[in-house]
């Protein structure tokens, strides 16, 4: 399950929450935490540069950002609700690439959604072996949600 927050001004239709909504729920069952809540704040440019030069030194927006509950820790998936933690998109990150890749901001968001809850069940791609796992999961998770994109 997924709880999103608005906290930016752009427009944020149903359709997007039910996108992020749904691309979670696969990622969730498909990764055997289908019980766990993982938290979505929409924000702005802004606000992601703030938190990516706070929490990574980064001074510079970003697209997502994945702050998990319990890093490093077993996930107990059978526990009813189980916190995974939070995520930052920047809606203004998004509607631009959904732009410069030819998709809709729709897919986009549940792209950005599924990359931030692999990160918080310990997911990376920090080395060429990990991003081809994390890379494959994310298409095979797109693919099941019906918003895969030709060429993946």
């Amino acid at each position: 399950m997924i709880q999103i927050v608005n906290s930016q001004a752009l427009p944020f239709e149903q359709e997007l929450s039910d996108s992020m909504e749904r691309a979670t729920s696969i990622a969730l069952n498909m990764l055997g935490a289908p019980r766990a809540v993982v938290s979505a704040a929409l924000v702005d440019d802004e606000r992601i540069r703030e938190l990516n030069r706070q929490y990574r030194g980064i001074d510079k927006p970003t697209d997502v950002l994945s702050f998990a509950a319990r890093e490093g820790e077993q996930l107990h998936s059978g526990r009813k609700g189980e916190y995974l933690g939070d995520i930052a998109i920047s809606l203004e990150t998004a509607a631009r690439q959904a732009d410069e890749f030819g998709h809709s901001l729709s897919r986009e968001l549940a792209f950005l959604t599924v990359h931030g809850v692999l990160h918080l069940l310990g997911y990376d791609h920090m080395v060429p072996e990990d991003e081809k796992e994390m890379r494959a999961l994310q298409n095979k998770i797109m693919q099941r949600a019906g918003l895969s994109v030709k060429g993946e």
